[in-house]
């Protein structure tokens, strides 16, 4: 691995932990009140402040994810380091776009 995908992904790690805390902790106050969907929808609509954390959760994870296939598909997949790339890049971007889909759909109005 080359250093400096090794520092991105450790990079986003360290920002992914503390937003998977409060994702973590957000669905445990849903699930312990009892929260519907609905009701929970009726709070997220609208929040930029839930748009902007769940868009940067996304845009974090699909680095990460990327980087970590890309490892995946050279160590046992053999592939050579462009095509290896260039597989984990399409995976980055189906991940961001069907992230930031999921998160429009919670936050738009």
């Amino acid at each position: 691995m080359n250093i400096r995908l090794y520092l991105w992904q450790r990079g986003t790690a360290m920002l992914l932990v503390p937003m998977i805390l409060v994702h973590l902790a957000v669905i445990f106050y849903a699930t312990s009140q009892n929260l519907t969907a609905d009701a929970i929808l009726s709070r997220t609509r609208g929040s930029v402040t839930w748009g902007l954390f769940y868009g940067i959760f996304v845009l974090l994870a699909a680095i990460h994810a990327s980087i970590g296939v890309r490892n995946i598909l050279q160590e046992w997949g053999r592939l050579r380091d462009r095509t290896a790339g260039q597989l984990a890049v399409l995976f980055g971007v189906l991940l961001l776009v069907l992230g930031l889909r999921a998160v429009a759909a919670v936050v738009m109005p």
